[in-house]
């Protein structure tokens, strides 16, 4: 059975820096594409980035392009969000996700989440 451990998550400034970690039990982990998602009060759960395990192919929601970096580590089972000068607009719950088929940014592609980690951001 395959279980996404999250953690990383809390409270900090704008312009601080947040590193959000996930870690996989129960399936290869190089072979899964990873994802982050988050889910902000009141508003629908959006895309933010994603690795593929193919080719390491990586993409960005564009408000997050140049600020969060995805990673990935196969020989610890993690995978990393780097989340770097914040904004309050990034406050979210964030979601890791996996799945072992084709990488997207649609979040019903993924099978396997991950419990939630609370960011927030305060100006």
């Amino acid at each position: 059975q395959v279980q996404l451990v999250e953690s990383g998550g809390g409270l900090v400034q704008a312009g601080d820096t947040l590193t959000l970690s996930c870690t996989y039990f129960g399936r290869t982990f190089s072979r899964a594409n990873m994802a982050w998602f988050r889910q902000a009060p009141g508003k629908e759960r959006e895309f933010v980035a994603r690795i593929a395990w193919s080719d390491g192919d990586i993409d960005y929601t564009d408000s997050v392009k140049g600020r969060f970096t995805i990673s990935r580590d196969n020989a610890k089972n993690t995978g990393n969000l780097e989340m770097n000068r914040l904004e309050p607009e990034d406050t979210a719950v964030y979601y890791c996700a996996a799945n072992w088929g084709l990488s997207s940014r649609r979040a019903f592609s993924y099978e396997f989440w991950g419990q939630g980690a609370k960011v927030t951001v305060s100006s």
